[in-house]
């Protein structure tokens, strides 16, 4: 079995969709579920002042882990996505796009209570949606809901991982 190893792709979960979806929740229950690692890319460029193509250099360090990995963040672009998923191939993952979607209202009611502030809370959801790009037919995304319980999260999220594979 320890030569198989080296022949299985390792996966990543790239998971994205509007502030307050649900997404930070379902990647980190996910990641904690499967012992899989978690980086929430957004906090890991924030905190070190990274550029996006800063940030992919440095992540081409973790990528010769060959762990599978949970990623959130600074993929709200079709752009961003590409490159991101590109350099994971490059290394022998087999990429995944996860879109968590939730109602306008339902975001809308988080993020007044994230932000205890409604100007605050619509400039964020503003300048965050204008950011967002929906994914394309050929990112073959699994949709989620981000109001659905995490164990139906769950199973829908590894049916579609296997229908994936089985393509």
């Amino acid at each position: 079995m320890e030569g198989n190893k080296d022949k299985i792709k390792p996966r990543a979960l790239l998971i994205f969709g509007a502030p307050c979806s649900g997404k930070t929740t379902f990647a980190e229950k996910f990641a904690n579920k499967f012992k899989l690692t978690y980086y929430n890319l957004s906090a890991v460029e924030k905190d070190y002042g990274l550029s996006f193509e800063d940030l992919l250099a440095v992540f081409e360090l973790v990528l010769k882990t060959r762990q599978s990995l949970v990623l959130e963040g600074c993929i709200d672009s079709e752009k961003e996505r590409t490159e991101l998923r590109n350099v994971l191939r490059s290394h022998g993952y087999d990429p995944t796009l996860i879109w968590v979607q939730t109602d306008m209202a339902t975001i809308r009611l988080r993020l007044k209570m994230r932000y205890k502030n409604v100007a605050k809370a619509k400039k964020a959801y503003d300048d965050a949606v204008a950011l967002l790009e929906a994914p394309t037919d050929v990112e073959k995304p699994i949709i989620l809901s981000g109001k659905h319980t995490f164990e139906t999260q769950v199973r829908h999220v590894v049916k579609g991982l296997a229908e994936q594979a089985d393509k």
